[in-house]
């Protein structure tokens, strides 16, 4: 749990969907009014990983890419300056399950209504729909504007 003297954390998931663009500019609106700190967690996994044999890769270089392009990304999305105020992790795992661990002691956790992954038909994503059920913080699920 982050102890943070600067105010209430709200952690946003980011996985690059126009759903979560949303869901950050929401999470950036909602800390400054109650003066809060945004923490952008994008979450990243090597398919086929979990089997009995891993395949030889390089696992920094996923890492570093996925961290490069979070960074691009939100200050895309947000502006340089806003940008600048957000934090920013990349954590390999289960979506769900580190955003969970990342929302313990949190003001609320923000998600996009539908992931990269969605069908056009799913009112909610998988993981928006997980983290809904499970967070021990309010959830806030954001749909973007092409929804």
């Amino acid at each position: 749990m982050d102890k943070d003297e600067s105010g209430p954390r709200v952690v946003v998931g980011v996985d690059g969907s126009p759903s979560s663009y949303a869901a950050l500019s929401w999470a950036v609106r909602y800390a400054g009014l109650v003066g809060g700190v945004v923490e952008a967690v994008a979450v990243w996994e090597l398919p086929g990983l979990y089997g009995w044999s891993a395949p030889a890769v390089d696992m920094d270089v996923d890492e570093e890419e996925t961290r490069t392009r979070m960074r691009q990304e939100v200050t895309d999305v947000l502006g340089e300056e806003a940008a600048g105020s957000v934090r920013t992790r990349v954590v390999h795992g289960n979506a769900a399950d580190v955003l969970l661990r990342a929302a313990e002691g949190a003001e609320t956790l923000v998600v996009g209504s539908r992931g990269r992954g969605g069908f056009k038909r799913a009112l909610l994503g998988s993981v928006s729909q997980h983290v809904s059920q499970h967070a021990t913080c309010p959830v806030v699920i954001v749909r973007s504007q092409d929804h």
